[in-house]
C-alpha cells in the first residue's frame, strides 16, 4: 500500500466524526490507519492549524510513529501534553507477527479463511545459467469459527487445506523452459498455544503430497506424514527468534526410493527478526551425510522507500543437495538469488 499525505480536509472530517473536540486546538492529531494492533508500531501525523509563538507555521505537518502497549485491547487515545490538540481515537485489536503466524487467542479467529502458507516470492540469480526462483504458497481454513459446525466444535477450525508451488526457471537458453517444479497440496491441522503453561508455541499435524508432473525417469513424487512444532522467544529489543522444525516420515518414494539420503527425515528451520527486517534458514540432513542448505534475508520494503508495506526485499542462499525435486540427489552449484517476497 503506497503511503500518501492526508488532505487537511479529510483530517477535519475524521476530527468531526470520530474525535473527542478540544476547544481551540492548535495541533490536529490524524492517521490514515486507526485500527492498529497490540505490540506493534503505528503512525500518526500532527497538524498545526492555529499560530502559536512556539509552533511552525500553519499546515505544517509532523510525522511519528509509536509502539502500542502488548496487553492493550479497545479504544486508545492520544493527545498532546501541554499543548492544545484534539484527542485521537485508534483501536487496538490483538497483534500478529509478520515473523511468524503463531499467535494466540483472538487473533487466531482474526486470520483470513484464505492466507499465505509459506513465502511468496520471485527471485533471480545467476551462477553459470541465470535463473529465477519464484514460489506461490496459500491455505484455507476449511471451518469457520463463527458458523456451523467450527462455532459448535472449535476445534475443528484448526483443518487447513494447503498449497504450494515452487518453480525454478531457466531464462539463459532462448526457449527459457522450466527445469523443474515442485506441486504441494497438503491437509493439517493446527493448533496454537492460548496460555502461558504450555510448553510449545504451536503444533502442525498433517499429510503431503509432493511431486514433479512428469513421467518416465523424470518422475519424482513423495507422500509425507509431517510434524512440525513451534517454538517462539521474545526479546527485550523487539526481536523473536522462532524454532520449527518439520519432521516427516516417507508413505510412498517409489520414484526416488534413497531421497531419504539426500534430504532426511526433518526440516530444520529458524527464523530471527521482527516486522522490519528477518532472517532465516533451513537445513535438511541426509542419512548419507549429505544435505542441503538455505539462508534466507527479508528486509521490508518501507525501510528501503520503495514497494508496498507488505513487501519484503529478498535475498536467498542455497547450496547442497535437491534444489529442485528431480535433481533431489544432484549436488549443483551455489545459488545467490535477489528479489521480492510476502512473508507470512
Amino acid at each position: 500500500m503506497t503511503r500518501r499525505a492526508v488532505p487537511n480536509w479529510l483530517i477535519l472530517l475524521s476530527i468531526a466524526l470520530f474525535a473527542t473536540p478540544a476547544a481551540a486546538a492548535d495541533w490536529v492529531l490524524s492517521t490514515i490507519e486507526p485500527r492498529i494492533k497490540a505490540g506493534q508500531r503505528f503512525e500518526f501525523e500532527l497538524l498545526s492549524v492555529a499560530a502559536e509563538a512556539s509552533a511552525p507555521a500553519i499546515g505544517a505537518r509532523r510525522r511519528y510513529s509509536a509502539q502500542a502497549p502488548e496487553a492493550a485491547l479497545g479504544a486508545l487515545q492520544l493527545e498532546l501534553v501541554d499543548r492544545s490538540s484534539n484527542v485521537l481515537v485508534l483501536i487496538v485489536v490483538a497483534g500478529t507477527d509478520s515473523l511468524q503466524q503463531l499467535t494466540v487467542g483472538q487473533s487466531e479467529a482474526m486470520e483470513p479463511p484464505l492466507s499465505e502458507n509459506e513465502s511468496i516470492y520471485f527471485i533471480v540469480g545467476s551462477h553459470g545459467d541465470t535463473t529465477a526462483r519464484f514460489q506461490l504458497s496459500f491455505k484455507y481454513r476449511l471451518f469457520d469459527h463463527d458458523l456451523g459446525w467450527g462455532r459448535e466444535q472449535p476445534w475443528l477450525t484448526g483443518f487447513y487445506f494447503a498449497y504450494t508451488q515452487n518453480s525454478i526457471w531457466n531464462l539463459s537458453e532462448t526457449s527459457m523452459p522450466f527445469v523443474d517444479t515442485s506441486y504441494r497440496p497438503s491437509f493439517f491441522w493446527q493448533w496454537r498455544r492460548t496460555d502461558d503453561k504450555t510448553w510449545i508455541d504451536g503444533l502442525r499435524l498433517g499429510f503431503e503430497h509432493e511431486s514433479n508432473g512428469k513421467e518416465g525417469i523424470d518422475s519424482r513424487s513423495i507422500n509425507t506424514l509431517f510434524l512440525r512444532p513451534e517454538w517462539r522467544f521474545q526479546f527485550a529489543n523487539g526481536k523473536a527468534f522462532e524454532f520449527a522444525p518439520k519432521i516427516y516420515g516417507y508413505l510412498d518414494k517409489a520414484d526416488n526410493p534413497d531421497i531419504q539420503e539426500y534430504r532426511g527425515y526433518v526440516d530444520w528451520r529458524v527464523r530471527y527478526g521482527d516486522r522490519e527486517r528477518i532472517l532465516g534458514a533451513m537445513a535438511r540432513i541426509g542419512t548419507s551425510g549429505k544435505g542441503s542448505l538455505t539462508l534466507d534475508w527479508f528486509e521490508r520494503t518501507r525501510v528501503l522507500g520503495v514497494g508496498p508495506v507488505s513487501g519484503y526485499f529478498y535475498v536467498q542462499y542455497f547450496a547442497g543437495y535437491g534444489e529442485s525435486l528431480l535433481d533431489y540427489n544432484v549436488r549443483g552449484q551455489a545459488q545467490l538469488r535477489i528479489g521480492f517476497a510476502i512473508v507470512p
